[in-house]
């Protein structure tokens, strides 16, 4: 019996999430516009949200960008969360928080292997 590549599978989930987030918020509806302006972004922020959410899941999707894929979906969740939370609305900060973990998760089983030739300075 072969085991399922579950760090493979992680990641690829993370993906679609981030995909299905992307995809919600430059195409949002009248709730999500409703948001951005109660929280005080400019007219068109969502898109530049869901342009980042859709860079994060293409790079987490190829196995050599993952690391970096993660980080961003990273960032953006930091700040979904941030947002949230500055705004008082605590029981929507659990989705965001999670997502963040499982981002920071990933990037760490995908992070660039260390050469075996280190840093050395002046050589």
């Amino acid at each position: 019996m072969t085991s399922l590549p579950w760090r493979a599978i992680l990641a690829w989930l993370l993906a679609a999430f981030f995909l299905l987030g992307g995809t919600l918020n430059i195409f949002p509806s009248a709730t999500i516009l409703a948001d951005y302006e109660r929280w005080g972004y400019p007219d068109g922020f969502n898109r530049v949200t869901g342009l980042l959410e859709w860079t994060a899941a293409l790079l987490i999707l190829l196995r050599r960008t993952r690391f970096y894929g993660s980080l961003l979906g990273a960032t953006v969740m930091a700040a979904a969360a941030l947002t949230v939370m500055l705004h008082g609305e605590f029981g929507h900060a659990g989705l965001p928080l999670i997502v963040l973990s499982v981002s920071l998760l990933t990037a760490a089983l995908w992070r660039p292997e260390r050469g075996s030739k280190g840093f050395r300075p002046g050589g």
